[in-house]
């Protein structure tokens, strides 16, 4: 189960969040089963209990906590902070998994749909990265790892009108994560950033995309074999997995039949 490399990360500690389902949930495993204490947030956590109770008849060797936090609400972002701080000490790793779509246009979109987007998708992203830097730095961590789940639409943009809106969070992903990676180093620390894109993966993802029609957003996962979330959550232990010199910037990941 222990994997090369992730010894170091034993016993402390990484923020996961929207680990409530999908991708968040499944890094959040592959963490506690590589001995990490890992504090899962999500608005309900529900989920996150079942799971946490699941790891621990498993009898793996981390710890998972949930953690209801709501992301798009800056004063949550910061209490859950603190209460890390306070019972844990800090946080080594963040995870910046949670992230939304919803179908709006740039044509007839609505703004509160924008809105959502942008605040969970951008600005929760980067006040936990930013509250995550602060508690590495006041604790003296030098080898800490920020890791944004961003998405191939970071890196093009689809002829989908349902998708443009949400392609542009994730460019700014892309763009944060590489302007991150230059502060780090501007301030001198051995803290690394990366980004992992995946491209389409069988999630509830498309069903809360679509969510008045589940059968169009069924069908985006019966055309073909999509990556699981699993997939992602092993490209989360590699990039941690390895050596304190090396620092991947991004992971493009495609199920072998997407076209684009």
């Amino acid at each position: 189960m222990a994997r090369a490399g992730m010894e170091r990360w034993r016993d402390r500690l990484a923020l996961v969040t929207g680990a409530s389902g999908g991708i968040g949930a499944a890094v959040a495993r592959a963490l506690v089963q590589q001995g990490l204490k890992v504090v899962g947030c999500a608005r309900t956590v529900g989920n996150i209990e079942e799971l946490a109770a699941e790891c621990k008849s498993a009898g793996y060797p981390g710890t998972l906590i949930p953690f209801r936090c709501d992301l798009s609400n800056e004063e949550d972002i910061l209490s859950m902070f603190s209460a890390i701080r306070c019972q844990h000490g800090g946080v080594d790793i963040c995870i910046n998994n949670a992230g939304l779509a919803r179908p709006d246009t740039l044509l007839s979109g609505s703004t509160s749909g924008w809105k959502d987007m942008f605040n969970v998708n951008v600005l929760a992203l980067s006040i936990c990265t930013r509250e995550a830097y602060q508690s590495m730095k006041e604790r003296k961590v030098d080898d800490g790892h920020i890791i944004n789940i961003n998405s191939m639409s970071g890196h093009r943009v689809v002829p989908l009108s349902v998708a443009h809106f949400y392609s542009a969070t994730k460019y700014a992903v892309t763009a944060l994560t590489e302007g991150l990676r230059q502060e780090l180093r501007e301030a001198q620390t051995h803290i690394r950033a990366t980004c992992i894109s995946p491209g389409v993966v069988e999630t509830q993802f498309a069903f809360k995309l679509h969510d008045k029609d589940p059968e169009k957003a069924a069908a985006i996962y019966e055309h073909i074999k999509c990556l699981k979330a699993e997939d992602v959550a092993e490209a989360v232990i590699y990039v941690l997995s390895t050596p304190p010199h090396v620092q991947i910037g991004d992971i493009q990941m495609r199920p072998t039949e997407q076209a684009t």
